[in-house]
């Protein structure tokens, strides 16, 4: 969702990136998983729920009118300007918003009744000392739901804006750019949900489309923003409208040009303490 600090089209999100961020990649990657997520949570018993790496506050529009109108919503991120973003967009009175590590929750244990995070824990560094956190906060019988990115090879637009990236950047790309897709094994996340404590797993692969109205739309949007192509626009910032035309394409010939819709596939992981 997250979309946190490098998602899988990998926008810069800093200061006005935050909002060039949720423009483009909110609808393009991150809006559909926002409403399969929020289908899968049962209202009913919650009363306190914790949205970690809430960024632009997509994810967070959805939860709060799932769960009741008398149940607390704390939206946290790591990133002031992605909360800054989300708070232009809601100002709903019964949200919280807070600056939160996701390796150290502020919160007692046994405290909180639903916690949901959308594509935020392939950046978190230390990923098993923020899941004992998750688990140490919920209260039992309580439910983390979280989701990550499949393979980049499954994610079309993205796997499409890394080729065309490739081709102006030289030498083998830095890991950094591997990140936002370092968390799709279901087995590894089945396994290090069972290590942290959780009694009951749940872990599958779930497929979307993303769609833009104009393949043209979307390739601007992607190299305007993209984390990737960053260094050729602050170095050759000659060759972007090249790049530009290039990408659109690529999407086109692939996706369709008006509109264009791309497959793309994500792991969405529920467990219960």
């Amino acid at each position: 969702m997250s979309d946190t600090s490098i998602p899988v089209s990998s926008f810069d999100c800093h200061g006005e990136g935050a909002s060039h961020y949720d423009h483009f990649l909110g609808p393009l990657f991150f809006e559909p998983y926002a409403v399969e997520v929020a289908k899968r949570i049962d209202p009913v018993p919650v009363s306190l729920a914790l949205e970690i790496a809430a960024g632009t506050g997509r994810v967070t529009r959805h939860i709060r009118e799932r769960i009741a109108t008398t149940a607390k919503l704390i939206a946290s991120d790591i990133s002031e300007d992605m909360l800054a973003e989300a708070k232009k967009k809601l100002s709903h009175p019964d949200i919280d918003w807070q600056l939160i590590d996701a390796e150290n929750l502020p919160f007692k244990d046994n405290s909180i009744d639903l916690i949901v995070c959308c594509f935020g824990y392939m950046f978190v560094p230390d990923k098993p000392k923020a899941f004992a956190e998750a688990y140490r906060v919920l209260r039992p019988g309580g439910v983390f739901l979280f989701t990550t990115w499949d393979k980049l090879e499954h994610n079309a637009v993205s796997w499409t804006s890394r080729l065309v990236a490739e081709e102006y950047l030289k030498g083998p790309l830095p890991e950094l750019y591997n990140l936002a897709v370092s968390m799709s094994d279901e087995a590894a996340i089945r396994q290090l949900l069972e290590n942290t404590g959780f009694s009951k797993t749940a872990v599958e692969k779930a497929a979307q489309l993303s769609v833009c109205p104009t393949a043209k739309e979307a390739a601007a949007g992607l190299v305007e923003g993209g984390f990737m192509f960053k260094e050729i626009r602050q170095h050759h910032p000659e060759w972007i409208e090249e790049i530009k035309i290039r990408l659109e394409k690529e999407l086109s010939e692939k996706f369709g040009a008006a509109p264009m819709i791309a497959p793309m596939s994500a792991v969405i992981g529920q467990a219960w303490k």
